[in-house]
């Protein structure tokens, strides 16, 4: 296993299939490259079924156990079922989604090997929905939900990024998660740095706050420094807190990255652009690091060189000056810039 200079293993990898999407939610930043989503048609710079399967064959080689497939929307990908078959068989394969193509394909997806699923679901009204993610696919969202779950992915994680269009939904989402077995809930700290809109932020600490008043049981993750919150189902119904997080339903996660140093001395990944780029930070396009052809001796080099190089975003890339504001470590540029 590749261990950086700072002592973090990289265990995971999240390789985007594609920067196409059939939404256009207007906090998307495409895995950290922007707004670069093109036609919906396959493109030619997309990688093929077997880079895609090269690269995980010679992650598989560096101990890497987890892939989780994104995008873009990865379902619009129709190797998929191909490539999650032939992934190799030590990883943990997981997709995030939008999952308005899972009806119809869900089934097929677990046979093929998929184990977990996370949907993008940001609101309980179409109308709310529609407003974030401008598609008026609503309906197929919540098919595609209890498709997953007819196929046996359980639990099912909700993926919900929190800013200001979406605070005043997080309670019934938490309600949503807590009422249906089978579901989970991640809240996702919205990234200004990424979107370029700082005024839609909000303070994720509030949200910490309201779950730590409602949970039946709080767990904290060594996972990029998570906490899960345990909100209402049946251990909270018989008055059993500590038998909280036996039960899935009314599990919620948060994921807040910003200004966190801690998430970022406990990441764990490494991340593939859908044109076959290594990518050692979500935050980063400054450290990418081609496959070239995608030969198996050219990925080992590569994927060496990335882990190498991967520096944590806050804490060592960006520091706080002396006013305690987050600036960037020059170190950092210099090297770059002179590579």
């Amino acid at each position: 296993m590749l261990t950086d200079e700072f002592g973090r293993e990289v265990t995971g990898v999240r390789v985007s299939l594609t920067d196409r999407c059939n939404f256009d939610c207007v906090y998307c930043h495409n895995e950290g490259l922007g707004d670069t989503r093109g036609p919906m048609d396959p493109q030619d710079d997309e990688m093929s079924t077997d880079d895609v399967v090269r690269f995980l064959e010679v992650a598989a080689e560096f101990g890497v156990d987890a892939v989780k497939f994104t995008g873009g929307e990865p379902m619009l990908r129709q190797d998929l079922a191909e490539i999650i078959e032939r992934t190799p068989d030590r990883m943990e394969v997981s997709l995030t989604t939008n999952g308005t193509f899972l009806p119809g394909r869900a089934e097929e997806l677990v046979d093929a090997g998929l184990e977990r699923v996370n949907v993008s679901q940001d609101a309980l009204d179409p109308a709310d929905f529609a407003a974030v993610t401008k598609s008026g696919a609503y309906e197929k969202v919540l098919e595609g939900v209890e498709a997953a779950l007819d196929a046996g992915l359980d639990p099912v994680k909700l993926n919900m990024v929190v800013f200001e269009h979406t605070a005043g939904y997080v309670p019934e989402m938490v309600d949503h998660v807590a009422d249906n077995d089978g579901l989970q809930l991640q809240l996702i700290e919205y990234m200004p740095e990424l979107t370029g809109k700082p005024e839609w932020n909000i303070d994720i600490q509030r949200v910490h706050d309201w779950l730590a008043e409602r949970a039946t049981e709080i767990e904290h993750r060594e996972m990029h420094d998570r906490k899960r919150y345990w909100v209402g189902g049946s251990a909270a119904d018989d008055g059993e807190a500590s038998d909280a997080s036996s039960n899935s339903s009314g599990m919620v996660e948060i994921v807040d990255p910003v200004e966190n140093p801690t998430f970022c001395a406990n990441c764990h990944r490494v991340r593939v652009t859908h044109e076959g780029y290594l990518k050692g930070c979500l935050n980063r396009n400054d450290d990418l690091k081609s496959m070239g052809e995608m030969t198996k001796p050219e990925i080992r080099e590569a994927f060496r060189e990335t882990v190498a190089d991967r520096v944590p975003y806050y804490g060592e890339y960006m520091v706080q000056n002396d006013d305690g504001q987050w600036e960037i470590n020059e170190k950092y540029i210099e090297e770059y810039a002179g590579a």
